[in-house]
């Protein structure tokens, strides 16, 4: 478990903050498809043994996050259709701050889309209740049966838990953290350890902002078990919940959510103050296409640093030299679309030459190129997001009989899953 617990953290604290693009929601028959690849991409696989090393699971998340990287890259430019050139058809927000104000169109061909101007001066915060840190081993609640109220969104619960003898206070913690979460009213439970290892549940509402009329988000309390509640602590709030506060085009607003639309046309998510004035509005055809094709080329540079990183280390050039031979493969087409290999093999996009050649009479060679190259490297992303262990360094233990193997979808591609068997 220690080990599966480092993988996961490694993973939250690497990635978990690109959690939530729109191209990671699926169709049901994406799911499908994904499901059989993995079958037969394991179907014939040998049974073999990884090397016990710390950084061998980090290896393999990082391929498979910066597989999907690479698709999602891929999703963004075939948004407007199959073909790299659609993007020139379509209406795309651009944000003079991406990393405060976050923009998306959301409006059709006839909705007016002015460009406006917008900022932020504080972003909406949820309401954090954070109860009394206690030692985890500890004995502080007697046997017996315990419930508190929760009242949140004009609507009131009772929430019931037992204390077993001789149950410590982590225990008992840990139940109530799951009776919250499991219960979808609205709120996140989590145990927060402090330094000397003392823990405390704290309780964080979904939702952002006040209602007007409302001093809270919601209230914990107890008529019945007051004292055991006074022992947790969870009905004391440590931060108010408040609305965001920003400017359009000089005049005050406020939201509860951090997510809003403006003229039915733009849907702008706050990710932090500004400190100035952000500019809203339409990119340019060659602007929305250079972005793009940057953002695809960023995710496959992405994949060449981990083959870059991880190679010193295991040995193991499978992944670099699979991923660099698509560039090295396209390298003269690419030049003429403004795209260079440089000394490691990152792709480096020239956008005066890619803008020159887009809107030439020769153009339709240059999106060739690119559709070339968006399908290579979805064709890698897929692999690599499908079986990640198929790079790392492993023993091979016994091959399946070849024509009499059976499907065993998980057994080899542990990562796939985002687990790993270290029983082998």
């Amino acid at each position: 478990m220690a080990r599966i617990d480092a993988a996961y953290n490694y993973f939250m604290t690497t990635y978990g903050q690109n959690i939530g693009s729109r191209y990671e929601s699926h169709k049901k028959s994406e799911l499908r498809d994904t499901y059989n690849k993995i079958v037969k991409a394991n179907k014939d696989a040998p049974l073999y043994k990884i090397k016990d090393t710390e950084d061998m699971g980090q290896f393999a998340i990082d391929i498979k996050e910066n597989a999907n990287s690479m698709s999602m890259s891929v999703s963004n430019l075939s948004s407007a259709g199959d073909s790299i050139e659609d993007i020139l058809n379509k209406r795309i927000a651009s944000s003079s701050n991406p990393g405060s104000v976050d923009a998306k169109f959301v409006g059709d061909e006839s909705t007016p889309a002015d460009d406006f101007t917008i900022d932020v001066r504080s972003l909406a915060t949820p309401q954090v209740n954070m109860g009394n840190f206690l030692p985890a081993d500890g004995h502080n609640f007697e046997e017996g049966q315990y419930s508190f109220d929760l009242d949140i969104k004009n609507h009131s619960y009772e929430f019931q838990f037992n204390v077993n003898a001789g149950e410590p206070n982590q225990s008992v913690q840990q139940k109530i953290i799951r009776l919250i979460n499991s219960s979808d009213v609205g709120l996140n439970a989590s145990l927060m350890t402090s330094s000397n290892g003392e823990n405390a549940i704290q309780i964080t509402s979904k939702a952002t902002g006040l209602p007007e009329g409302n001093t809270t988000l919601f209230n914990i309390s107890s008529n019945i078990s007051w004292k055991e509640l006074n022992l947790l602590g969870i009905d004391r709030t440590i931060q108010e919940p408040v609305n965001s506060d920003f400017t359009l085009n000089g005049v005050d607003h406020s939201s509860m959510s951090n997510t809003f639309t403006v003229n039915k046309a733009y849907e702008l998510t706050l990710k932090a103050p500004s400190n100035g004035e952000v500019t809203v509005g339409l990119m340019n055809d060659t602007e929305a296409l250079t972005d793009g094709v940057s953002q695809l080329l960023t995710s496959y540079n992405g994949m060449i640093n981990i083959g870059l990183k991880y190679n010193g280390i295991h040995q193991n050039r499978t992944l670099l030299n699979e991923i660099s031979s698509i560039a090295k493969g396209m390298q003269s087409s690419l030049e003429y679309a403004g795209i260079h290999i440089d000394e490691v093999g990152h792709l480096i996009l020239n956008e005066a030459q890619l803008s020159e050649i887009i809107n030439s009479e020769d153009r339709a060679e240059a999106f060739t190129v690119l559709n070339e190259l968006k399908a290579a490297i979805s064709r890698a992303a897929s692999k690599a997001s499908i079986n990640p262990m198929a790079y790392v360094d492993k023993a091979i233990v016994e091959y399946k009989n070849p024509g009499k193997s059976l499907s065993a979808p998980y057994a080899t591609s542990a990562y796939s899953g985002m687990l790993m068997n270290y029983g082998l």
